[in-house]
Order: structure tokens, then sequence, then C-alpha cells
């Protein structure tokens, strides 16, 4: 759900979804084509937000800027399931891992990987191009091709699944409506 916050409304590009069950609050910026999944959470309450295009923010991700201060996610960025993101600035086509947390004014460079539970500390600069692993990160190796085009990949099939939830848009259900009959088992 979308909520204006003191006089501070979200903004949503034209093919971009987000769910009824995210909350997108106050300033925060979001491009086209862009998905924001089930559960997220985008705080923009004490600084801005500012997502720009074919970004894809899955499942129970938190976004969130200090005060006075933007979190900048640049084009083609993906945020995976649960990721937490304080961080300054993602620049283009950064995947972000699942679980993983991007701290205070930490930032990542372009078309870097971010590991699965990798914890990246306050005011920390990843460089371009790298797969970060562990806490504290460390790079262990430059980004193959073969993940450039998983990342394409995952991105497109993340558009296309927000073109389908615009078209069919979910409907809460009533328990009654998916209780189980005796006869059905």
């Amino acid at each position: 759900m979308l909520f204006e916050f003191e006089g501070k409304r979200p903004s949503v590009g034209s093919d971009s979804y987000v769910s009824e069950t995210a909350i997108v609050l106050g300033d925060v910026f979001i491009g086209d084509r862009c998905y924001i999944g089930h559960g997220a959470i985008l705080r923009g309450d004490y600084g801005r937000i500012l997502i720009e295009d074919d970004v894809v923010i899955e499942e129970g991700v938190i976004v969130h800027a200090p005060p006075g201060e933007v979190c900048y996610i640049k084009r083609g960025t993906i945020v995976g399931h649960g990721a937490i993101v304080h961080a300054s600035l993602l620049e283009e086509e950064v995947l972000v891992g699942m679980g993983a947390v991007l701290s205070l004014r930490s930032e990542v460079g372009r078309g870097s990987l971010i590991g699965e539970g990798t914890v990246v500390r306050q005011r920390e600069r990843l460089g371009a191009g790298g797969v970060f692993i562990g806490s504290p990160p460390r790079r262990i190796r430059d980004v193959r091709e073969e993940e450039r085009q998983y990342f394409s990949w995952v991105r497109e099939l993340y558009q296309s699944l927000a073109k389908r939830y615009i078209r069919n848009p979910i409907r809460p259900l009533e328990l009654e409506e998916c209780l189980r009959k005796n006869d059905q088992g």
C-alpha cells in the first residue's frame, strides 16, 4: 500500500507494480518497469528513497534512508528477498543477495554481486564488478558473464510478473472461501 506522510507521497512510474501488501511510505520515487514485492517496506519518512527504472525489490526487503539523506538505487538493480538496505548508493545493475544487510551510508559499485547474508558495514564502499561475500565482505572475484546474463533473466522474469499482477490484481479471500470440504480431502 502507498501512504502519504507529512505531505510527502510516493511517486510510481509506468508499468511498475507495487504489491498491495508492501508498505511504501512518504518520500519515495519509483521509476518505470519496477517490481516492489509482497511485504517489502520502503520508508521515506526520515530521508528520501530514489529508485530508478527496471529495479526489482523482492519480497520482505526493507529500504530506508537516514534523516535528511537519500537512499539511491540505480537502474537495473535487484534486491533479494529479506535484504535490508540502508545504503546511500547502489549503482546500476547490482545484485543484492537474499538476507544481505547494507548498513548506513554504504555504497556498492556498478554490476557487483553482494552474496546472500553478507553484511556491508556503515560507510563501506564496495567497488564495481565484484562478487562480495562475508562479514566484513571481501571481494572473491569478478562477476562472470553468465552471472550478468542471469541478472538480466531475473529482471525480465520480475518485469513479466509485474505485468501479470497489473493485469490480474490479487484479491483477498475470506477463510471460508479456502476451507476444504470433508469430501475434497
